[in-house]
């Protein structure tokens, strides 16, 4: 809200509007570029509260303990009341204290002192650390917010040259400390200024703030040093001789008006030194053949351009020499095994990458900028030094070698075994270590179970293979059935593989079928051909004929059956096509003649019934004539 100014009583009320104006000035930080601070004041450390501020300095009250309304402390800890608990704002503190302040009932000011050792007619950034302690929720919600006026008064306290407001900070989560500055220039003959702050605020429940790391520094342009063609830096490497600059500074007359210069140079950017009767804007380098840092002090007045508290200063100009560096180091020779990526590693000292070439000296450039070189191609490769950002490299090159081994050479393979016996699986190579798929380690396992076994083959190399063994049981055969087909036997297996087929045990065939036995008794015996066993079964053959012709040329005159002598119970019925009955008879008279009732009986198909036991045989065959 603004205030209007009546005409009545004009020189007071004009004086008073004008005090309001300055009133509402706005904090900030300086627009141009800082000095070095040229006063501090960060409180101390240490775990024992105080000491108290100099005399004159507050007129609030001291206290070791917790500070209530209208007091204050100088500790390493806010945990008081439901105030939120933070370590002091100065980097790298341990323990480090702060200013606690509890507000007064009465807003005003908390505190001042006398900044000495200022330049006159130069620019100045005040600044401070501030953190409002009350935590959310306290107060019932009505916390009163933390509001502080920073002001600078001249040495006399009588001209007030700044001041600014923080405005209302309130409770809130962020419990990060809060930088606040004030900008402000120095009269003539001034050379010390009073800093106040002050409580806009009552206290009461709330308005309880820490206060830390105040900081005085010169205030100027933002000066930048650079080449004609905007360069801000040099960089040559050490090979190529001496080089020589021609440097400006460039301020952008934010702060100051009129310019007085001062170049410095350094060579590790701590101690810096004055060059002579270098005073201008510009400045020529002399042959430069190690790294140099060059930069300029900067102030609106002559008198205070080699004041540290009055000027500021440039960015740094850097011209930099680099050395040619040694070649790389390695990392050792690697070793690997076929289908693996080898990782050759050099290593370089800071500011310095590698690149990898084929060969000692020229050669292919295979890879740049890494330390790393991944390959899976046995050889010798070389890793050179170079530089990130020009052309220097190491003299030398350092050769390191990636060695490619074989893995385990294997042969997959079927094992096969005879049921009842145990098959043996090998891993076939000697020295090395075994993994089964079983869990096994040894180099050879047994089994007798049929299936896929694997076994991780591993070389004194760290190589390794998987070798696949199939393992096959050979299965006795099983026999299904065995039948009289006319004068052949027949035999049926009820499992598949390779077997023969016997009727004495000595003499085998491949085929399960014998043609042309003579009835009677045999043993049947069958056998695989991997030699696993035989297995055998008594088998009474009865031949019964197909046809026969009884013409009277004694040649298959008769039907009659063979191998009867195995049936001792047997009995046979001829039937003709329509089942007269023409022919009974038991095993002893087991044959026709073709006749019946002493007829001869016409060429036709016949019929028959053989019943052995439990066992009956239908059937039919042929009379030809």
């Amino acid at each position: 809200m603004k205030t209007k100014c009546p005409k009545i009583f004009f020189s007071f009320i004009t004086l008073l509007c004008l005090s309001n104006t300055v009133l509402q000035a706005q904090l900030g930080f300086c627009g141009g570029s800082s000095g070095d601070p040229i006063f501090t004041e960060d409180f101390g450390s240490g775990t024992t509260d105080g000491p108290a501020l100099p005399a004159g300095t507050t007129s609030y009250n001291f206290t070791t303990g917790t500070p209530n309304d209208g007091d204050y402390t100088i500790s390493s800890t806010t945990n008081y009341f439901d105030w939120i608990s933070v370590q002091d704002h100065t980097p790298g503190d341990t323990n480090g204290k702060s200013f606690i302040v509890n507000a007064s009932f009465t807003a005003g000011e908390f505190y001042q002192r006398q900044v000495m050792g200022l330049c006159e007619n130069t620019t100045y950034e005040f600044s401070s650390w501030l953190i409002n302690l009350q935590s959310i929720g306290s107060c019932e919600g009505n916390s009163i917010p933390v509001n502080v006026r920073f002001q600078i008064w001249d040495e006399t306290d009588t001209n007030l040259l700044a001041q600014g407001d923080t405005g209302s900070i309130t409770a809130n989560s962020n419990t990060e400390w809060q930088q606040y500055a004030l900008v402000f220039t120095t009269e003539p003959g001034q050379t010390s200024v009073i800093l106040k702050m002050r409580n806009n605020s009552n206290g009461g429940c709330g308005n309880d703030l820490a206060i830390d790391d105040i900081v005085f520094k010169s205030c100027g342009d933002n000066v930048t040093v650079s080449t004609n063609s905007a360069e801000e830096s040099l960089t040559i490497c050490e090979d190529q001789g001496s080089v020589t600059s021609t440097i400006i500074a460039t301020p952008d007359n934010s702060i100051f008006s009129t310019h007085a210069y001062q170049w410095q140079q350094s060579n590790d950017q701590q101690l810096w030194s004055d060059i002579p009767n270098e005073t201008s804007n510009t400045l020529s380098t002399p042959p430069i053949t190690e790294t140099t840092y060059y930069r300029v002090k900067i102030a609106e007045d002559p008198i205070n351009v080699n004041n540290d508290l009055c000027n500021i200063v440039s960015n740094v100009f850097d011209i930099i020499v680099q050395t040619i560096p040694n070649a790389p180091i390695s990392n050792g020779n690697v070793t690997i095994c076929q289908g693996e990526t080898g990782i050759l590693t050099a290593t370089t000292v800071n500011g310095y990458t590698v690149n990898w070439y084929d060969q000692p000296t020229g050669g292919s450039l295979l890879l740049e900028d890494s330390m790393n070189f991944e390959t899976e191609l046995a050889g010798t490769y070389y890793a050179e030094a170079v530089s990130t950002t020009i052309t220097c490299s190491s003299t030398s090159r350092t050769a390191i070698s990636l060695t490619v081994n074989q893995p385990p050479n294997v042969q997959d393979e079927t094992v096969t075994f005879c049921e009842g016996t145990m098959a043996i699986l090998t891993a076939n190579m000697d020295n090395a270590n075994y993994e089964w798929n079983t869990g096994a380690t040894t180099q050879e396992i047994t089994t007798d179970t049929p299936g896929i076994y694997t076994v991780l083959i591993t070389d004194s190399n760290g190589c390794s293979a998987t070798k696949t063994i199939t393992a096959e049981q050979i299965d006795l055969p099983i026999i299904s059935t065995i039948r009289s087909n006319g004068p052949s036997i027949e035999i049926t297996i009820e499992n598949e593989g390779e077997f023969e087929y016997s009727l004495d045990g000595f003499n085998y065939q491949n085929s399960p079928v014998f043609e042309a036995v003579n009835g009677g008794n045999y043993t049947i015996y069958v056998r695989d051909t991997f030699n696993c066993g035989v297995v055998t079964a008594s088998f009474d053959h009865l031949v019964i004929p197909s046809f026969f012709t009884p013409n009277g040329d004694n040649v298959n005159d008769v039907f009659e059956l063979e191998g009867t002598n195995a049936f001792p119970n047997l009995t046979i019925s001829i039937f003709d096509r329509y089942g007269k009955l023409l022919k009974f008879a038991n095993s002893d008279a087991a044959y026709w003649d073709g006749t019946f009732q002493g007829k001869q009986m016409p060429s036709d198909d016949y019929w028959y019934k053989i019943i052995a036991g439990s066992i009956q045989i239908d059937g039919h065959f042929t009379l030809k004539r």
